[in-house]
């Protein structure tokens, strides 16, 4: 293995194993087309993590398909404030310690992430490992706030030593839907990642500017 590959392989497995205590992705919002309503039924949004076993369906890889970005340098640079200003307004923090806490939650080496067919590329800079995954199945989570969520879970079938055994995926969605931004968890251990519920790196697309991804953030 490469210097290059081994610097990015620990960076992925350190993104992927910080753990703290609180609730996975709380509060992120937004994407590429405005539409978070999703699914409902009598209990209130899927979206806010209301919804019943039986709305949760299989999904595809291609549903995150796409070339990604990650929001974590938009935080660091500021961009992102007028966020948490916003959120400070609506919430129980102020500013600062929602910075504080997606600072925790976005926070990863990986900037980019490219999806194309069965093959997944991470990019830390000019450094990148590819792996070709499948499905593994989804598991269903009931956090500490009472809401709840899914992660979809792909198992690598073939590609680079330092690319993670497992990616799972969670973007407030249970049933077959295109992704416009997701928290991605990955690493080798299955179920440890499904205890990881603080450090979720968040991705939208690439082809969006830091301005415009605020702006869906503060859509909702």
């Amino acid at each position: 293995m490469n210097k290059a590959m081994t610097t990015l392989s620990y960076a992925l497995a350190v993104s992927a194993t910080l753990t703290f205590a609180g609730m996975a992705g709380a509060g992120t919002s937004s994407g590429n087309n405005h539409n978070h309503s999703h699914t409902h039924d009598e209990k209130g949004s899927v979206y806010d993590g209301c919804f019943d076993d039986d709305l949760v369906k299989a999904r595809e890889l291609s549903d995150w398909e796409g070339d990604w970005q990650s929001v974590y340098p938009y935080l660091v640079d500021g961009t992102l404030d007028p966020v948490m200003g916003d959120k400070a307004k609506r919430g129980d923090k102020n500013a600062g310690e929602y910075r504080a806490y997606y600072e925790t939650g976005y926070k990863t080496d990986v900037d980019r992430i490219v999806i194309s067919g069965k093959t997944v590329t991470f990019s830390r800079g000019k450094d990148s490992v590819t792996g070709d995954y499948e499905t593994d199945g989804h598991e269903i989570l009931t956090y500490k706030k009472g809401n709840r969520g899914v992660r979809f879970i792909f198992r690598k079938s073939a590609g680079d030593d330092a690319a993670p055994q497992f990616i799972q995926f969670s973007d407030h969605i249970v049933a077959p839907e295109k992704a416009d931004h997701y928290h991605l968890y990955w690493g080798n251990d299955r179920a440890a990642l499904l205890n990881e519920v603080t450090n979720w790196p968040t991705y939208y697309p690439s082809s969006l500017s830091g301005k415009q991804i605020a702006e869906e953030m503060l859509s909702h």
